[in-house]
């Protein structure tokens, strides 16, 4: 099978958000119109399924090597990679002044999408390049940006973001590389991290570590963590490529997925010759790295609504082609025609609709964020980062374990390639925090940090959805499943999620099932807004209409229930948890 993207979906998903959050009324995105980003859709899936696609199976197989202190990615990754900064896809929502094409994120979403579900492992370097190259347009100095810029937008040089050290992961304070003031306003770095993606490759001229150290006299812990940007070559004044700067890829890792994205540990400053330079201010670190995690957390997010988009269409191509059983008449039938084939088929149909509906919305209000300082607008975007990162990468494991059952015996068979598609999906819950941390993000951060004005306002908004739509003969079920949610949602809110002050294991033992519960009434949120948007002048077949209706209808019956049986859990107040001695 090869890898189509979803135009009709992503059209009409695109071109609600970009109507829904009135884009078409900012000056700044003045020209930047559906009709631009339909051109700029339809050019990317050509180069997704006409160069990314055929090259997924072959990184997969052959991985990258290690040989001689060198990583070698797979073959066709160079010429791939030619061609992907040569069209100026690495640029693509980049600022013009630095040779990007400066498009906003509601266009960039849905080509980000292709890209991921094409050939995530290639693809993985392009958030980085987007979030690294956002931090030093944040907080770089004019030197720094002048020199390092337009090599990152044009895919010259690629960019990592540096944390992980072996004893230092999610706990980024207890790091330990060190960084040593020089008289020229440089700093000498060394030590080691682990687990950077792209940490070295053959694909560019150059490699921009985005390194977090501390100098020694820092405060201990996370306050006192600094970030660095320190190349593998030495940069000049002008720009020019210097010198090497004693930055050594000690070692790949061999993974259970994502072969052909080379995941390194790196030495800094083995020979003690490696500089750096100070992006932003000293111990100011952990908020300029909050950019490019975020960033990172929504591409997350979204490699989740690509893998459910890739499984789901390699499990309809077999369900349709794959005859066993038999029908009431006796004849042979493929077996899409099996009650629960289809269940399968539409679980992942239509969370990978409202998972994507998701993602495009929260692209567009990053794009209105931008453009104001409206506190309650980056408060719902911040809300909704943790849910989408989680709930989406959750479910896409779900989802690729479907494909795999659609398939069968053949769904264990390397050969068919879906296999890949659960091995790679496993990762996606675990990097740029695991499950478990978005969901104390959630919980701790966004809705107590808060007093739940946030949650608050968003359970208005979907249930102001809901109510409007009880009335339609169609939607009903899904209406009143979701009012009941939300209800239940708000009296948690009130009398515990807020109010517990005594036993804050209880609200991390809980955590988890309440993003669970959230991820699930945002995704019938996003079906019923999808509904409740179209119009008759909506360029869209009756079919298309009836099914995304029925999907609606689906998500209502199958998936909402799952919602308010998260929500009992929670009401339990993490049961048996504390009282549990595993050593006993």
């Amino acid at each position: 099978m090869t890898y189509q993207a979803p135009y009709k979906d992503m059209q009409l998903l695109v071109a609600q958000a970009y109507q829904q959050h009135g884009l078409d009324k900012l000056e700044s995105l003045e020209g930047f119109d559906t009709d631009l980003a339909n051109a700029v859709m339809e050019e990317a899936a050509k180069f997704a399924s006409g160069v990314l696609a055929p090259l997924n199976q072959v990184g997969d197989v052959q991985g990258c090597r290690f040989e001689e202190g060198k990583v070698i990615t797979p073959d066709g990754w160079k010429d791939a990679y030619r061609q992907f900064s040569e069209s100026g896809w690495i640029g693509l929502a980049l600022p013009e002044a630095f040779g990007g094409q400066g498009l906003p994120k509601y266009i960039a979403q849905p080509v980000n999408e292709m890209w991921l579900s094409a050939n995530l492992a290639f693809v993985m370097f392009q958030a980085l390049a987007q979030g690294g190259s956002e931090i030093l347009l944040k907080f770089a100095s004019e030197s720094l940006q002048a020199r390092y810029l337009p090599n990152i937008v044009s895919g010259a040089w690629s960019v990592t973001m540096a944390l992980t050290e072996p004893n230092a992961g999610s706990d980024l304070g207890a790091l330990t590389t060190k960084a040593l003031a020089q008289d020229d306003g440089t700093y000498k770095i060394k030590g080691q991290k682990i687990f950077i993606t792209y940490g070295d490759h053959d694909l560019t001229d150059n490699i921009a570590h985005l390194v977090m150290a501390r100098t020694p006299d820092a405060p201990a812990g996370s306050r006192g963590i600094s970030l660095f940007i320190v190349p593998k070559y030495r940069v000049n004044p002008d720009g020019s490529i210097g010198g090497f700067n004693d930055v050594c890829c000690t070692g790949i890792e061999h993974k259970m997925g994502l072969h052909g994205s080379p995941t390194c540990s790196i030495s800094y400053g083995e020979k003690d010759e490696c500089v750096g330079e100070l992006v932003g201010e000293l111990n100011q670190g952990l908020m300029a790295m909050f950019v490019l995690m975020n960033e990172a957390r929504l591409s997350c997010g979204l490699q989740g609504v690509a893998l459910g988009e890739l499984g789901y269409q390699s499990a309809l191509e077999y369900a349709k082609e794959r005859t066993q059983g038999t029908n009431e008449k006796g004849e042979r039938v493929a077996i899409i025609e099996h009650p629960d084939v289809k269940r399968m088929l539409l679980d992942m149909r239509s969370e990978t609709f409202a998972l994507r509906s998701l993602g495009y919305q929260i692209a567009a209000q990053i794009d209105l964020a931008d453009s104001n300082q409206n506190t309650a607008l980056h408060a719902r975007i911040a809300l909704l980062t943790p849910i989408f990162k989680a709930f989406a990468t959750e479910r896409a494991n779900v989802m690729a374990g479907q494909v795999v059952q659609v398939f069968g015996g053949m769904g264990f068979v390397e050969e068919t390639g879906v296999a890949q598609i659960m091995r790679d999906a496993r990762i996606t819950t675990i990097y740029e925090g695991t499950t478990g941390i978005q969901a104390r993000d959630l919980l701790m951060r966004k809705v107590r940090g808060d007093n739940g004005q946030a949650l608050s306002t968003l359970l208005d908004d979907i249930d102001d959805q809901a109510k409007d739509l009880v009335a339609d003969s169609d939607l009903t079920g899904i209406a009143h499943e979701t009012r009941h949610v939300v209800t239940t949602m708000r009296q948690l809110l009130d009398t515990y999620l807020l109010t517990k002050q005594d036993d804050l294991t209880a609200l991390h033992g809980i955590s988890v099932p309440f993003l669970e519960a959230m991820g699930t009434l945002c995704c019938a949120w996003q079906l019923m807004n999808t509904l409740a948007l179209m119009t008759e002048s909506d360029e869209i077949d009756k079919a298309y209409h009836r099914n995304l209706i029925a999907m609606a209808q689906f998500y209502g019956a199958f998936r909402l229930p799952a919602a308010m049986a998260a929500l009992q859990t929670v009401k339990l107040d993490a049961l048996g948890l504390k009282a549990f001695v595993f050593d006993a």
